[in-house]
This record gives C-alpha cells, sequence and structure tokens, in this order.
C-alpha cells in the first residue's frame, strides 16, 4: 500500500511539474514541457490539403524548427486532403480531447467551411496560435503571352470567361478571394470569372507550368523555387510594399490597381483538449517562434511574422469568420 501511495504522489508532482511550466505566450525562454524533460513528444501536425502548397511548406517547416531547436522531438506531419480543408477540419472535431494532434489551417479552411456546408466549423476547435502572413502572387508560366500585370488585365477585360484563373484553395479560400476581388477591383463581374480549384499549391503548380490555366493566384512562396530556376513568373505581388525575395516585382499597387491582399496561417487544436496540453502546445509554438531556426525561415521564405496565441487568436479567428462570411455572402457564395 505504502508503494502504490508514493507512485501516486510521485505523479501528482510530475503533473503539477508540467501545469506550472507551460505558460503560454508569456512564457519565458527555458521553462515549459520540453525544458522540464526534455523535447515533447508524440505531436502530430495535419495538414488538411494535398502536400507541396503553402499548409504543408508551413507545417513541415514548423516541425523541422522544433525538431532543430529541440523542443520537440519526433514530430509526425501528414496529410488529410479534401473539400478545401474541411475533411480535416470535420477529423479534428472527431478526436474530442486529442491534446498531441493539432491541424495546419488559415485563411482557405475559414471560406472552405462556407461554401462546402461543413457541418465542423472553427468555432469548435482549440485555436493555438497565428504563426505567418503572406501576401498573394498573380503568377504565369514563362511561356504565357501575359508579361505584365498590364497585359494579363487587358486580356482578361476583353473576355473573362477565356482567361481561366487557377487557384490552390477551394471557392472561399485565399487563392479564389484574390482573383474574384482583383476583378471586381479592376471593373470585372466576379461571377464571370473562370476559376477553377485545385486541392493545394501541389496541385496548382503542373497546371501552371503547363499553361493549363491562364494565370494563377496564389502565395508566393509556394513557388519559389520554380521562379528562381525561370519555370515561372511573377507578374504583381499583393503587398502595400515590394517582397524582398522577387526582386523587381511590383505591387498591384504600384500597378495602378488598388487592391491589397493579405493570407495567413496558423494552428489549431480538437476541441475539448486539456488546460495542460494547450499550455504544452502554445508553449512549443511559442518557443519555436522565438528560435533562431524560425527567423531564418522566415528570411528565407518570405513570410511575415505576425505571430498571437491563445485567446487573441481566438478572438482574430473569429474576426476572420466574420469578414469572410461576408465576402461570399456579396459573391453568392454563403
Amino acid at each position: 500500500m505504502r508503494n502504490r501511495i508514493n507512485v501516486l504522489l510521485a505523479a501528482l508532482a510530475a503533473l503539477s511539474a508540467l501545469a506550472a511550466g507551460g505558460c503560454g505566450a508569456t512564457a519565458e525562454k527555458g521553462t515549459g514541457a520540453a525544458a522540464a524533460g526534455g523535447p515533447v513528444t508524440g505531436l502530430r501536425l495535419m495538414v488538411p490539403n494535398t502536400p507541396g502548397g503553402g499548409y504543408d511548406t508551413t507545417a513541415r517547416t514548423a516541425a523541422k524548427v522544433m525538431e532543430d531547436a529541440k523542443i520537440a522531438s519526433g514530430v509526425q506531419v501528414f496529410n488529410l486532403p479534401g473539400a478545401g480543408g474541411t475533411v480535416g477540419l470535420q477529423r479534428m472535431i472527431n478526436e474530442k480531447g486529442n491534446g498531441k494532434l493539432a491541424m495546419q489551417m488559415g485563411l482557405g479552411v475559414v471560406g472552405a467551411s462556407y461554401t462546402s456546408k461543413s457541418e465542423a466549423t472553427l468555432s469548435q476547435t482549440t485555436p493555438l496560435a497565428k504563426l505567418i502572413e503572406e501576401a498573394g502572387a498573380i503568377v504565369v508560366s514563362k511561356d504565357s503571352p501575359y508579361r505584365t500585370i498590364e497585359d494579363l488585365v487587358a486580356a482578361w477585360k476583353k473576355d473573362p470567361k477565356k482567361v481561366t484563373v487557377g487557384g490552390g484553395s477551394s471557392p472561399g479560400g485565399p487563392d479564389h478571394l484574390l482573383p474574384m476581388r482583383l476583378a471586381k477591383v479592376v471593373g470585372i463581374d466576379p461571377r464571370q470569372v473562370n476559376y477553377v480549384s485545385y486541392d493545394g499549391g501541389g496541385e496548382l503548380l503542373p497546371a501552371i507550368l503547363g499553361d493549363k490555366v491562364g494565370f494563377g493566384a496564389s502565395g508566393y512562396s509556394e513557388f519559389l523555387d520554380q521562379v528562381n530556376a525561370g519555370q515561372l513568373r511573377v507578374l504583381a505581388v499583393t503587398s502595400t510594399e515590394p517582397v524582398p525575395v522577387l526582386k523587381d516585382v511590383p505591387t498591384l499597387k504600384a500597378s495602378g490597381i488598388d487592391l491589397v491582399f493579405t493570407n495567413w496561417r496558423g494552428i489549431v487544436a480538437p476541441p475539448g483538449i486539456g488546460d495542460a496540453d494547450r499550455r504544452m502546445w502554445i508553449d512549443a509554438l511559442t518557443r519555436m517562434h522565438d528560435s533562431q531556426q524560425w527567423k531564418a525561415e522566415l528570411t528565407k521564405r518570405g513570410w511575415t511574422d505576425s505571430f498571437v496565441t491563445g485567446d487573441p487568436f481566438a478572438a482574430y479567428l473569429a474576426e476572420q469568420d466574420k469578414s469572410v462570411a461576408s465576402i461570399l455572402a456579396e459573391l453568392g457564395l454563403a
């Protein structure tokens, strides 16, 4: 009996140490589960679309940084594509209480939850952290007849149905909202836009390279390798200022088109996870964000740091949900 009591007391002490260590976004360096007992183990990060897209790149970069910085060990990243990310979202809801699972997501999943009429919603998840923001880009193949954004817009306005737009998200996602808003700004009825949806940037890339679409609208970081290799051209970016990793590429505003558009990506967990697991995830992501390895990745990929965790991220997510619902209603899609 004495041995059993000692074991119980030891277990309670370990749990108390874990709870005291996870301090969320305000945790000091060296605190949290990883510092108390070595790297966190058993974490799984779901990507709700195909390999090669923005979510996939972000998730695998985050996992690698956590490994390299010895914040977590053996982080498993896996893909569960379908319906613009809502197949993965439904899986998250079904995993209620699973504190070792999280999902990479962003603006695309917000929109897809409306346009696919998903029963699973992001309001059911546990928001963990917003990681980055990224401008959109208007991309064409090296053989495209459109050499400038002005060339493209002129041809598009002349025959909107003829110029096919490809995007790596379903209707309601950022790759869909960007060309719809661009069309409206340049005087094209968004209902006339011939938009073709691909399940992530990994599927969109060969469509652009093979000239199966007139142009692609997506995050530029997904195609940096092909741009640097001369296989793709970026005609314009949607940020307020030029992007350092894309030399000589103008912004839409600098080209006389009054549009700024920003995508973002974050991480959520299933509903009903315990406070200790929530703190563990937020602490691990905070320490990842503070690492030199993550800062180097932000520079390398041209991502904008927009880190926020916990309740502030939940409030941001609610605001984004409301904004996207309004835009989709205006387009007759929600």
